[in-house]
């Protein structure tokens, strides 16, 4: 489907100046004018464009970024990081690369890139590093059912366990969670506004309607905020509007550090 309503701004692919190096998985990238200091945070983002995040961290200018590009699906990315070795190796060699230790986490993912972010939620120890999570239109599940309705759909609570719990943790202010979506739905499987509304009914939080401009000419419509916990309701139910959450990496990450001590 294509949408002509919304302006759905892009920006051309470049390749920033810094350093990029191959990993065990994905790519890390240090900015020309990053200086990484001992025990700060390391952002790694899960599927689409590797440029964009890396123009990101870039522009950002505060945080060295590892892209992990693995292919389509959920599973691609889930199943290397069922094993808790894949994400301390990943970070062993990016710090080996980096010369310097990091100490937390920031975790991002864009449509199927939510699989690498649920794995390493469930692991404990990962768990703990982890202090910011942005998810970009990319948090989906099952129905139990194989179907979705006829009304309010049920959806497979094993697929969101690992996301309640972290959003309850940042919605106490012990970490931080932003979850975006658009109204694309599925059919065949829990939408991201599916998945949106049930974090919220786990933490019995309502929406407030807003109309408002986002990132790359995006269209607000709700929102919710409670601690460090934050969901941003987009309008749109066409590919380009999938795509947009994408192109808004930089706002939204942004977004996810405001009033953030980068260093813890």
């Amino acid at each position: 489907m294509v949408e002509h309503t919304r302006a759905h701004l892009r920006v051309e692919e470049s390749a920033p100046p810094g350093k990029r190096k191959a990993l065990n998985v994905g790519t890390l990238f240090l900015p020309e004018q990053l200086r990484p200091r001992g025990g700060g945070p390391l952002w790694i983002h899960f599927h689409g464009a590797p440029w964009l995040a890396e123009r990101a961290a870039a522009r950002i200018g505060r945080v060295p970024v590892v892209t992990v590009q693995l292919g389509e699906g959920s599973g691609v990315y889930g199943t290397p990081f069922q094993d808790e070795a894949t994400l301390n190796q990943l970070i062993q060699r990016a710090e080996k690369e980096a010369g310097t230790a990091f100490g937390s986490l920031i975790l991002s993912s864009w449509s199927a890139g939510y699989g690498a972010i649920r794995e390493i939620l469930r692991r404990p120890k990962s768990y703990d590093r982890v202090t910011r999570v942005l998810t970009l239109d990319s948090i989906h599940a099952g129905y139990p059912s194989g179907a979705p309705g006829p009304k309010e759909s049920t959806l497979s609570d094993e697929d969101l366990d690992a996301f309640v719990r972290y959003a309850k943790d940042a919605a106490t202010g012990k970490k931080r969670l932003l979850v975006t979506h658009s109204e694309v739905f599925p059919g065949t499987f829990a939408s991201t506004t599916e998945t949106a509304d049930y974090l919220l009914q786990k933490l019995t939080l309502g929406r407030v309607p807003v109309l408002k401009w986002g990132p790359v000419g995006m269209q607000q419509l709700s929102e919710v905020r409670q601690g460090g916990f934050s969901v941003l309701g987009f309008a749109g139910n066409s590919a380009p509007d999938h795509v947009d959450h994408l192109f808004g990496l930089e706002g939204f990450v942004r977004l996810l550090l405001r009033g953030s001590r980068i260093g813890r």
